[in-house]
């Protein structure tokens, strides 16, 4: 006995077409970009300076850090890095637009240091976060 294959196009063609018009009227499901960060975990410090700003995010078991320029632009000299006490620095440098980094550190029960500069101009911090 062979079943009987119904096909319902109009049903499927209503299901998409309702569930295309609830994402376009309630919108998109996060925030706008500006709000997030790159980094994880909760802002720490941010430390200014004459070209931008340098950014750092703690978890747990984790330093992360944002070299920020105060506008974007054309794309200049920036870097950032951070180093665990008794560990290697990780560093991001190049020519960035906008930021360099994120650069992050496993840092638990550890003290950091954290330098960033942008277009010649910079900071650096002692051992923080101890």
């Amino acid at each position: 006995m062979v079943a009987r294959v119904t096909r319902r196009p109009f049903a499927h063609v209503l299901a998409l077409a309702l569930a295309v018009g609830t994402l376009v009227l309630a919108g998109p499901a996060t925030g706008s970009a500006d709000a997030a960060s790159v980094c994880t975990g909760r802002p720490t410090r941010t430390i200014g300076f004459a070209t931008g700003e340098l950014r750092l995010y703690r978890t747990r078991h984790y330093v992360c850090a944002l070299a920020v320029a105060k506008g974007p632009g054309a794309p200049r000299p920036m870097s950032v890095s951070l180093q665990p006490r008794g560990g290697r620095a990780a560093v991001s440098a190049g020519r960035f637009g906008r930021q360099a980094g994120p650069v992050t550190v496993h840092a638990l029960n550890r003290c950091v240091r954290a330098s960033a500069s942008i277009a010649g101009r910079g900071t650096a911090t002692g051992w923080i976060l101890c």
